[in-house]
């Protein structure tokens, strides 16, 4: 499973409870999530993705309209695609929608088994753990000035040495400065972590 940071015990938890893999959105803000993440069989997402299911997927639909939980067979929305069927033949047949946050940066998850419905209780914890991804996941308000000014170098082209020596530390100090932005940042390389602070205005 891929490292996220800190959020690796709650997934692989709930991969534990949910035998037919998940997809989570966290912090989901002008139609495009801060993470996403998800398991479910590679081929029913590739059909999802190319499709364009998200915008019309009653799941999703629900959880921009509500906050908790419910059951798949319990959701009363228009499925015109067909959606929740199409899942079932990828072995997606029982699943629960989870929602949670302000509408100005939801989460939106999804979670499947193949065998019965989940119980209370399994639901109960999904949620929990969703919640608590949730906030440890927060995008941040914003980064150190030694963190903005690290990225802001490597964006305009400086390689590491000479950004050092421009700001009058060592290297690995300077090394050090890029892995906490990005760390902060819930991403992996330098690249990304530039992007991002450009996406929140962090720069």
């Amino acid at each position: 499973m891929e490292e996220h940071f800190g959020l690796d015990q709650g997934l692989a938890k709930l991969s534990d409870l949910a035998p037919k893999g998940y997809a989570l959105g966290l912090h989901i803000r002008y139609a495009s999530a801060h993470i996403m993440i998800q398991t479910y069989d590679p081929r029913w997402s590739q059909i999802y993705t190319e499709k364009g299911y998200m915008l019309a997927d009653p799941m999703v639909f629900w959880g921009f309209g509500n906050a908790g939980t419910i059951r798949w067979s319990e959701l009363d929305l228009p499925d015109p695609h067909g959606i929740l069927a199409q899942a079932a033949n990828f072995g997606l047949k029982y699943g629960i929608a989870v929602a949670h946050g302000p509408t100005s940066s939801r989460t939106i998850c999804g979670f499947a088994r193949e065998d019965r419905e989940f119980s209370d209780a399994e639901i109960a914890t999904i949620h929990q753990i969703v919640c608590d991804l949730h906030d440890r996941s927060t995008p941040p308000e914003q980064l150190t000035a030694a963190q903005r000014m690290a990225l802001r170098l490597i964006a305009k082209g400086s390689r590491h040495a000479e950004a050092a020596a421009l700001l009058g530390i060592s290297e690995s100090a300077f090394k050090a400065r890029l892995r906490s932005a990005r760390e902060r940042l819930f991403v992996r390389t330098t690249a990304e972590a530039i992007q991002r602070a450009q996406e929140y205005n962090l720069l």
